[in-house]
């Protein structure tokens, strides 16, 4: 299966690019390292783990990918918190990762059976 197929592969890199956007002037560099990083390890993932032979393998990394779904949503809450993040724009964002952690984990299940 070509992880560029995936739904939540396609969904997983809209948003990272949609966060790399949104902190490209963002003057705190740890704060923008570190969001965007988990961002981007949600889609890496997925396509590292789709791209490996056996499922056990493939389930490790989708584990990973969901691992920093919840890493990103936790920057997400704490960017809005201190004001980085306007409140529509970090409702949209925790919305969408919660549903990519729900997608992982009925591919995690599928790839498990």
């Amino acid at each position: 299966m070509d992880f560029e197929k995936l739904i939540v592969w396609q969904r997983s890199k809209c948003l990272a690019v949609r966060i790399y956007r949104e902190f490209a002037r963002c003057g705190d560099f740890g704060f923008k390292d570190q969001i965007t990083r988990s961002a981007l390890s949600v889609p890496s993932n997925i396509a590292e783990g789709m791209e490996r032979c056996g499922a056990k393998e493939k389930v490790h990394f989708l584990w990973v990918a969901k691992a920093s779904c919840g890493e990103l949503r936790t920057q997400i809450l704490i960017g809005r918190d201190i004001a980085y993040i306007t409140d529509p724009l970090a409702d949209d964002w925790i919305k969408e990762t919660r549903e990519l952690s729900r997608m992982l984990c009925g591919l995690i299940n599928k790839i498990s059976e």
